[in-house]
């Protein structure tokens, strides 16, 4: 039984998410106490509830402690079991990170899988739908693991009622990841998208993203498009995509935020990343370093800000696994990172 504390590092939901993952991937049963100590409301909350019953339900696990607000869970997996599931979080919670913590455990089996996830699917605090498709699938692939994603209706804050869906095939042989050089800047790429809004809101943010970006002196495509979703929202995409690597940020839309203001956020945020010397952003090192795990072959990138999130995900792994993670680099500061799997 791996032991867990769930106060640990940055004290929120990943830790949770992460022992999930890594439970199923290595057939280990563990418990973890203490969940999400460090927020405001401490313990299981819709979200993280449906992460332990999607992880659950693929590895046919014994569970004991999944409930609202529960501090302590004990999870025994007894293998991965490819089918088809649905998942209903029943608020804006994170359709991303509920689908991220069976994504990677579900390659691991013979056989596909087809995943259908309703909640949040542009929310905060949590990667958006777009990032997933634009910037973490392609990765993903890049390693192995196979699949892709469709978003049926985008779910906003606070009423959610969102859906993607994932259809996941048996991995491919995993290759180590080598990113730690971006070379030259060679485009901008976007979206700006509202849903149940006019088009002139979506069209603002891109005549903003496009002046805040457009002394880089490099080609800037920004699509504007129509989201189907039973709500308003609104939201853009910049992605500046190298020689090398890509970097993927994200404005959220919000009543009362002006267009231009979303479109700062996302801009602003691309702009800082670019100061730094780092070969992905800092929110895809975090996501990436389970996938990685798994492994053969030492992989290694450059990210752009080592994160708290980033750390306790080391610590996590090295709980479940004798996978020796490096990273070099001060918090805050761009970092390399090594995976270096036992030999």
């Amino acid at each position: 039984m791996i032991e867990i504390d769930g106060s640990q590092g940055e004290g929120g939901g990943q830790v949770l998410r992460s022992s999930l993952s890594l439970s199923l991937m290595t057939g280990k049963p563990m418990r973890i106490t203490k969940i999400r100590a460090r927020r405001p409301k401490p313990g299981l909350r819709a979200q993280h509830l449906k992460s332990v019953e999607a992880a659950a339900a693929v590895g046919v696990a014994e569970i004991e402690g999944a409930a609202f607000g529960s501090k302590s869970l004990v999870f025994h997996p007894r293998g991965i079991t490819a089918g088809q599931y649905q998942f209903d979080i029943g608020t804006a919670g994170s359709t991303s990170l509920v689908l991220q913590t069976i994504y990677a455990p579900l390659g691991l089996s013979d056989h596909p899988s087809k995943v259908t996830i309703t909640g949040g699917t542009h929310v905060r605090w949590s990667p958006a739908f777009h990032y997933l498709r634009m910037n973490w699938l392609p990765h993903m692939h890049w390693i192995g693991y196979r699949g892709d994603l469709t978003l049926d209706l985008a779910g906003f804050f606070p009423q959610g009622g969102g859906r993607i869906r994932a259809q996941i095939q048996p991995n491919d042989p995993l290759t180590p990841l080598h990113l730690t050089d971006r070379g030259n800047l060679q485009q901008i790429e976007g979206l700006s998208a509202v849903s149940n809004l006019p088009e002139s809101i979506a069209i603002r943010q891109r005549r903003q993203a496009v002046r805040r970006l457009g002394g880089l002196g490099c080609p800037i495509e920004i699509d504007v498009i129509q989201l189907p979703s039973k709500r308003k929202g609104t939201m853009i995409l910049l992605k500046a995509v190298y020689e090398k690597s890509q970097a993927c940020y994200v404005g959220l839309g919000e009543r009362g935020k002006p267009a231009e203001k979303v479109a700062d956020e996302a801009a602003e945020a691309l702009l800082a990343f670019m100061v730094t010397d780092g070969a992905i952003d800092e929110y895809l090192a975090d996501q990436l370093l389970v996938p990685l795990t798994f492994v053969p072959g030492i992989s290694e990138f450059r990210t752009s800000k080592v994160t708290q999130h980033l750390i306790t995900n080391a610590q996590v792994i090295q709980a479940f696994t004798r996978t020796e993670i490096k990273i070099d680099g001060e918090l805050g500061e761009s970092g390399l990172v090594q995976i270096r799997p036992p030999t």
